[in-house]
């Protein structure tokens, strides 16, 4: 596609929204980046080169939801990651948090977007999920099941929307340097005398030694515009070095291989830690 007509950003106020909202405006679309507080958006419109403008939008409050009339891509971008918990012990008010804004939020927007889509004879639906997607990752099952549930909304829209030349994609990020990846880096939230003690030991500090450079939002908002103007880029796109590593794996082999090799990763006494020590 060409970069014109007006984008819309949810979640536009920091870290990966902010830098798409900069990117959308620098290759040529006029953009409206959305935010639950306005005011936040002051030092974005001051680094934008281009035309872009800030509007209130809380995904949770449809009352906010005033979309443009002419529009040509949406990126939902907006979403929360409140706690990393076993399952077993999770707390049902944090799942309904994340539902409320990483679902219903992202369907809330989306629907009211498709109709002016249509009316400009097609457009762009990008949906930001997360390359956690695309292993078993523990602790973060509330997360990557409100991600999922948008991913396989994409796969819905795709087959809904093409008609009317609408193009979906999803982008799975790995590690984007953000607030969001600084507050990850925590050890799961556990009940006192939890039996995942182990596990969260083991999985934090597999985390930490296999951790690499994260890529900068602004390049991470390159490749993503990138794959915006693309018309034939897929469905699913990364944004860095190691979620595209991770997406051509999970193309390239049935999902059991890889599904039962991470499990044993993620398994107390597997040496995965010592393993990706040694490899940094």
């Amino acid at each position: 596609m060409q970069p014109t007509g007006t984008a819309v950003v949810t979640g536009a106020s920091r870290g990966i929204g902010r830098a798409v909202s900069l990117e959308l405006a620098r290759v040529g679309f006029e953009v409206v980046a959305t935010m639950r507080n306005p005011a936040d958006g002051d030092p974005l419109m001051a680094e934008a080169s281009g035309v872009l403008s800030v509007q209130e939008l809380d995904v949770t409050r449809p009352d906010t939801v005033d979309l443009p009339d002419e529009m040509s891509v949406l990126v939902n971008n907006a979403a929360v990651d409140v706690a990393y918990e076993a399952v077993e012990e999770s707390s049902s008010d944090r799942w309904r948090t994340m539902v409320d804004t990483n679902i219903l939020g992202t369907v809330e927007v989306t629907r009211r977007a498709i109709p002016a889509l249509r009316a400009a004879g097609g457009g762009v639906i990008c949906s930001i999920t997360s390359a956690s997607l695309l292993t078993p990752v523990p602790f973060y099952g509330a997360y990557r099941a409100t991600k999922a549930a948008v991913s396989a909304l994409g796969e819905t829209l795709r087959s809904e929307l093409s008609p009317f030349g609408i193009r979906v994609l999803e982008v799975l990020p790995g590690p984007v340097d953000t607030d969001m990846l600084a507050i990850s880096d925590r050890p799961p939230d556990l009940a006192g005398d939890s039996p995942y003690a182990e596990a969260a030991s083991h999985y934090t500090a597999l985390r930490r030694a296999s951790a690499g450079d994260p890529v900068s939002t602004r390049e991470a908002a390159r490749r993503i515009v990138a794959s915006i103007l693309d018309d034939a880029a897929p469905l699913r796109v990364a944004c860095d070095p190691m979620g595209e590593a991770m997406l051509e794996a999970w193309r390239s082999q049935p999902d059991e291989e890889p599904m039962r090799a991470m499990v044993e990763v993620f398994t107390p006494g597997s040496g995965a830690v010592d393993i990706w020590q040694e490899k940094r």
